[in-house]
């Protein structure tokens, strides 16, 4: 039986509400959620969780919602968000987490398109931002207010009333459970919106069951995986990798309510798998290169060598090669002595599967983490593939690829280069204005993924640049902007770089400084300054940045070559409107923001 088979017939008749059904019956003292760590941590079990949802279900519904309405959720990683976000779910409703950077014409939007019924917000932060659009939604019929003290409006509904005094499971909560079916609407995941208004994806219990088990089939965990859920519930990733991936493994998730204690969370958890956006790892790579150098001399030098091991084996593994015995043996070796404390102290010695998405990780990060023994695989997908629709694996990955498409999935290039993906991870269809449900297959089911790649002979993907993104020159020549800039990320001073060259004669670029790497550097090579527009102006830094685009050219074709560049403060943030919430550059609004400054790169 291939792999596919596998994880068809184990997703086949499951949903979210039998799987949170199970844990509580089979695992009732297995710990789900954690909140916090050390001795202020708080732990609920399964059966503790689902009584939570249960009681939260009774009162959504008296509340008047139904099957089919949408529940948007503005809130931060608490208990609570998982608990209004699973009650949603058994009820039939779909539930819809927003991003916390959304300025207040993206909040009206997305409450305006999804015509939710009800909102859950946390607190005052919350309220703030969406005070100035709830009177312009007719179809609000709640509000409802998890912080105590939140309630300026007497139509509002304080959580803790809704959930009310209920400590069981009624059988009316038991038939919802029944009710529920594989191939139903399970939540709604609006797009970042780096092109255009964002969409409303529509994603099935059957989508997020097979991409669950889908990952725990390739790359296995132990049984009840450790997790730690720092990203925003509205994206992709976390809401497969923080909700229903540990539903369908019963596995449990810590909590981390602030991403600066990332760090800390992930030394007290150790979890067995971590999913990073290529800026997460980055930032990893950075602090762990500045602590090597703080190193005494031989001890330095031992991690040195063990780091050469490590790496041999690394680069053979991707090209597809055998390991000889005798290094593998060297390797477990050097890893058990002198790699596996370095991982051990970011809290990363026991995980078994560590990967990037959402955007190209330079090679240079991958190399140096696989030489720490991290190593960190590439995965590619959309919202609108739940998540990874191709994933890289111990056993058969290649550096600067996705990987192979996952079991029961398939991707193949289209005429004009676009990958074009289907199988049960690719979703329902786009929410519409009126509630119904736009499908964006074709009549065979393929879906086109906006990115042009490759597919080579290994089935291994290859992702080259966004088809809206691509950048035509002057001369006709289309050039990749994301491969130019991975390699300008490469130096650590470089927390985003951006290629300019659209309809010009050449390329340039715009790069940013990074908001803490570079006061580091500049600390360590004697510059007495950190503040980040002085070293902008730097002729260090520029010296330093000067030569590493000119390393970046040296793996780039003459027409891809970065003629001159510009250094910018920064920082660039979701919130400053360079960035999407999920770290993708807002191309527009950079060429529109520093449009002088590019202006003049070619005057």
């Amino acid at each position: 039986m291939t792999t596919a088979e596998q994880v068809r017939q184990a997703v086949e008749g499951l949903t979210i509400p039998g799987l949170l059904r199970r844990n509580a019956q089979e695992f009732p003292d297995h710990p789900a959620l954690t909140s916090g760590i050390g001795a202020n941590a708080t732990t609920w079990t399964w059966s503790r969780l689902r009584t939570e949802v249960a009681a939260l279900t009774t009162g959504l519904s008296a509340l008047g919602l139904k099957r089919g309405d949408r529940m948007l959720i503005a809130m931060s990683r608490r208990p609570e968000h998982w608990v209004a976000d699973l009650a949603a779910i058994h009820i039939g409703a779909l539930p819809c987490t927003t991003y916390d950077t959304l300025s207040t014409e993206q909040i009206r939007f997305v409450a305006q398109h999804s015509k939710a019924t009800v909102l859950v917000l946390e607190g005052e932060q919350q309220l703030q931002k969406w005070r100035p659009v709830l009177g312009e939604l007719p179809h609000l019929r709640a509000v409802v207010t998890v912080e105590p003290d939140v309630r300026p409006d007497p139509s509002f509904v304080a959580y803790s009333d809704l959930r009310g005094e209920t400590d069981h499971v009624d059988a009316g909560f038991e038939k919802l459970v029944d009710q529920a079916e594989p191939d139903s609407p399970l939540t709604v995941v609006y797009t970042s919106g780096t092109t255009g208004d964002p969409k409303g994806v529509v994603l099935t219990h059957r989508n997020v069951i097979h991409e669950s088990l889908m990952q725990d089939h390739l790359v296995s965990v132990p049984e009840h995986p450790r997790s730690v859920a720092y990203l925003p519930l509205a994206h992709i990733a976390e809401r497969v990798l923080g909700i229903y991936m540990p539903t369908c493994n019963a596995g449990h998730v810590t909590l981390c309510e602030d991403q600066a204690q990332l760090l800390p969370t992930l030394a007290a958890v150790r979890p067995n798998g971590f999913f990073g956006v290529p800026r997460v790892w980055e930032k990893l790579a950075t602090g762990l290169q500045a602590k090597l150098t703080t190193l005494p001399t031989e001890q330095a030098e031992s991690i040195e060598k063990a780091r050469e091991v490590a790496l041999e084996v690394f680069r053979l593994r991707s090209a597809g090669e055998d390991v000889p015995a005798d290094l593998a043996r060297r390797y477990q070796q050097v890893d058990d002595v002198a790699l596996r404390p370095i991982r051990w102290a970011v809290g990363l010695d026991d995980c078994r599967r560590a990967f990037s998405g959402a955007a190209p990780i330079p090679t240079a990060v991958l190399e140096f983490l696989a030489s720490l023994g991290l190593p960190v695989y590439e995965v590619w997908g959309l919202s609108e593939t739940t998540g990874a629709a191709t994933v890289s694996t111990p056993e058969v990955f290649a550096l600067g690829s996705v990987g192979q498409p996952g079991p029961g999935v398939e991707v193949r290039v289209a005429e004009d280069g676009e990958l074009v993906t289907r199988g049960p991870v690719v979703f329902a269809g786009y929410l519409q204005e009126d509630g119904t449900i736009s499908p964006a297959t074709d009549a065979d089911g393929w879906l086109p993924t906006g990115d042009i790649g490759t597919v080579d002979d290994r089935g291994i993907v290859r992702i080259t640049d966004r088809k809206k993104e691509i950048i035509i020159t002057a001369g006709g020549k289309n050039i990749a902007p994301t491969k130019i800039e991975s390699l300008l990320r490469a130096h650590p001073l470089v927390g985003q770089a951006v290629a300019i060259g659209d309809e010009r004669r050449y390329v340039t670029a715009l790069l940013v400084l990074d908001e803490e790497a570079a006061p580091a550097w500049a600390k360590s090579h004697g510059i007495d300054t950190t503040d980040l527009d002085e070293l902008a102006a730097h002729p260090e830094v520029h010296a330093a940045l000067e030569e590493s685009v000119a390393q970046a050219n040296g793996h780039l074709a003459r027409v891809e070559q970065v003629k001159t560049f510009r250094v910018l403060a920064g920082p660039w943030t979701a919130e400053s409107g360079e960035l999407t919430p999920k770290l993708s550059l807002r191309r527009k609004v950079v060429a529109e923001r520093y449009a002088a400054i590019i202006e003049g790169m070619y005057a």
